[in-house]
C-alpha cells in the first residue's frame, strides 16, 4: 500500500461540499492499494453548450483524483500536495452517463509526485488521458 493513510471512501466523500468537484458531482467509488477510482456525471453541469463533456470538468475530475491521491501519501502534519502541471487528452466524446476516472502513480519523490489519471465512459472506453504533477510543500497550519 502506498497510502501514508488510507481513509475509507465514505470519509473522503464526506468531506466539505463547498469545492468544485462537489458542485460537480464527483465521488470517490474506490480506494486500492495503488489507486484511486471515482466517477462525476456527465450532464447540465459538465456539458459545453453544444451538449458534450467539456474537456476543463474532465481536467477537473482528473486533478481532483490525483490531488486527493497525493495528500494521502504524504504526512498531513507535515505536507500538502497541490496541483503543479496537468495536460489532458481528450480522445472521445462523452453526451451522457458517467465517466469514471482511475489514478494511479508514475512517480512518488519527496518534492513532487506525477499521476496518470485515464477516464472511461459507461461502456468502459477511454474517453481522456491526463497526467497531473503535484508539488509537494509545507502543510498549512
Amino acid at each position: 500500500m502506498i497510502w501514508f493513510t488510507q481513509p475509507s471512501v465514505e470519509e473522503i466523500n464526506n468531506r466539505p461540499k463547498n469545492h468544485i468537484g462537489a458542485l460537480l458531482g464527483i465521488e470517490i467509488t474506490e480506494i486500492g492499494d495503488d489507486f484511486i477510482k471515482g466517477t462525476m456525471p456527465v450532464d447540465q453541469r459538465t456539458h459545453q453548450p453544444v451538449g458534450i463533456l467539456h474537456g476543463g470538468a474532465s481536467v477537473v475530475l482528473a486533478e481532483t483524483l490525483g490531488s486527493i491521491a497525493s495528500n494521502l501519501v504524504l504526512n498531513p502534519d507535515r505536507n500538502m500536495g497541490v496541483g503543479l502541471e496537468i495536460n489532458a487528452n481528450h480522445l472521445r466524446m462523452v453526451k451522457s452517463g458517467l465517466v469514471t476516472g482511475i489514478c494511479t502513480p508514475i512517480h512518488i519523490g519527496g518534492k513532487t509526485h506525477v499521476w496518470d489519471i485515464k477516464l472511461y465512459n459507461d461502456a468502459g472506453k477511454i474517453t481522456c488521458v491526463s497526467r497531473l504533477t503535484v508539488a509537494v510543500v509545507p502543510a498549512v497550519k
